[in-house]
């Protein structure tokens, strides 16, 4: 017994493939309320896009994010190493111009 099959049918390769290739939004907002008082309100979005169609639009937070990117990773420690040394040569440029005045006031005191 064959199963016949029209050509107008689609698969769902078919349509995933069209729906990654196009792209689809669902949009949606959750409210929570007790006699008309608003609780909680939860905004749900959600993309379905291939990569290569959320680039485009301009969406890539995947790869500057440090959990889901290792190449974020790095450029995270990179930073926080620079801010570290920025922070430290100031610091240390803060205790030079201290310690200059702490002498230039003794040596008035006396």
């Amino acid at each position: 017994m064959a199963v016949q099959t029209t050509g107008q049918s689609s698969t769902i390769v078919d349509v995933l493939e069209k729906i990654l290739d196009k792209g689809v939004v669902i949009a949606g907002d959750i409210t929570v309320g007790i006699a008309d008082v608003e609780l909680l309100t939860i905004k749900i979005r959600l993309i379905v896009a291939s990569v290569d169609k959320a680039k485009e639009i301009g969406m890539d937070w995947w790869e500057t994010d440090p959990y889901l990117s290792s190449k974020a990773v790095d450029n995270n420690t990179k930073a926080l190493e620079e801010e570290n040394k920025m922070l430290q040569e100031r610091l240390e440029s803060l205790e030079k111009k201290l310690s200059t005045n702490r002498i230039n006031s003794t040596e008035f005191n006396y």
